[in-house]
């Protein structure tokens, strides 16, 4: 079984300055041979507040013939509490009526995927609670099925005994809740996005992929990360084990955020000129 990842195409109907990428991709994908895809979020631009942004980006979608299960990134469904747009039931319903359930269990062959909705972690609310509970049915359920997951934040950026790592990855108490269920049953691949880096690794006996952004790469807007610079997808070959290769899509443009943050993300651009990262 072949599938391929793709996530942070960031693509807008207002904001087209990454939808330029989503043609060479889309081409790639179709000539792939895979037999599922997986966006692991930040489908769009400004998808937490605007209707438009997320039925534009399932319009595109939905011209790939391959069967594809998304997951919600930050600027799909919000992101933390204290956040300019934290997670709330608005953002949610907006998802689930227009594209579908934000986490979700489909068995192919010998396998359970899982997709989770890394956003509704670092409440400690209900919601947080109702998806952890369904996460360990998931798991526990599987009978002599083997587990990938999917989301869109990271377990960790630099070491996996980090401290908060604020944006950027799952907080500490929700990732110990993951890594226990992670070690109890037998994970083989957690598959992110989120970060703008591609990188390969391991926990433990898990894999660990982020998938390179199909929209952009940042210059010097932040901190070095692990990993390289890299615009396209990752393909993941599925057997008795998981090989994930990171690709470089041919004809896709590798796009500096840096050069656009003003037009695209005026807070964030904002929050730079306020607060430089040392």
């Amino acid at each position: 079984m072949k599938i391929i990842q793709i996530t942070d195409t960031h693509f807008s109907p207002s904001k087209p300055h990454f939808n330029g990428n989503w043609e060479p991709l889309a081409d790639w994908i179709e000539k792939s041979n895979a037999d599922l895809i997986v966006h692991t979020g930040d489908l769009s631009v400004d998808g937490a507040d605007k209707d438009e942004d997320i039925a534009f980006c399932m319009d595109l979608m939905r011209q790939i013939s391959v069967p594809m299960l998304i997951v919600p990134g930050n600027h799909d469904v919000g992101h933390l509490p204290g956040s300019l747009q934290p997670v709330n039931e608005t953002r949610l319903a907006r998802w689930r009526n227009l594209v579908g359930p934000d986490y979700w269990a489909e068995d192919v062959d010998n396998w359970r995927l899982i997709g989770l909705d890394s956003l509704l972690m670092g409440f400690n609310d209900d919601e947080e609670e109702k998806q952890f509970q369904w996460l360990e049915e998931m798991l526990e359920s599987r009978g002599d099925l083997r587990f990938a997951l999917f989301a869109h934040k990271p377990l960790f950026v630099d070491t996996p005994d980090e401290g908060d790592t604020g944006y950027w990855s799952v907080r500490p108490s929700p990732r110990k809740r993951l890594y226990d269920l992670i070690a109890a049953h037998d994970v083989a691949l957690f598959a992110s996005g989120h970060l703008h880096w591609a990188w390969q690794g391991r926990f433990n006996d898990t894999s660990l992929v982020w998938g390179p952004s199909a929209a952009f790469i940042l210059r010097n807007m932040e901190r070095e990360m692990p990993g390289e610079r890299l615009i396209g997808a990752v393909v993941h070959q599925f057997g008795e084990t998981i090989e994930s290769q990171l690709v470089a899509v041919p004809g896709m443009t590798a796009y500096y955020l840096d050069d656009v943050v003003e037009e695209v993300y005026p807070h964030e651009a904002h929050k730079v000129k306020t607060e430089p990262t040392p």
